[in-house]
């Protein structure tokens, strides 16, 4: 599978997981999708990332997650059942509230060994 078919999966699966978030009352805005590699290895540097971002492949994505009175969560547990939703979607989506090392609940994405 090429790059652009494994991204056309990951939309198709971004799709689902917003339709879920939203059937549950609430609502999300995109934070990051694409970053740049020099973005990335910059993140990296200051140890709030990793040089080989699939944020860099148009692989992965941050949502800004909201509850149903409209106030924003930011702990990554917030995002627990939308997180273990992304993951059964497909067998090489991973949720990054389940990180070991940097725990980051607002990340959703698709592993690229396709």
């Amino acid at each position: 599978m090429n790059l652009h078919q494994k991204q056309t999966v990951f939309v198709l699966n971004v799709i689902q997981l917003l339709e879920f978030i939203f059937s549950k009352g609430y609502s999300v805005t995109f934070g990051e999708t694409y970053r740049t590699p020099e973005q990335a290895k910059l993140n990296a540097q200051k140890g709030i990332g990793i040089v080989d971002s699939l944020h860099c492949k148009r692989l992965a994505i941050d949502l800004n997650l909201f509850d149903p009175q409209g106030n924003y969560l930011t702990k990554s547990n917030d995002h627990e059942p939308f997180g273990l939703y992304w993951q059964s979607l497909h067998p090489h989506n991973r949720w990054g509230g389940l990180f070991k090392k940097l725990k980051d609940g607002c990340h959703y994405e698709m592993q690229d060994i396709i």
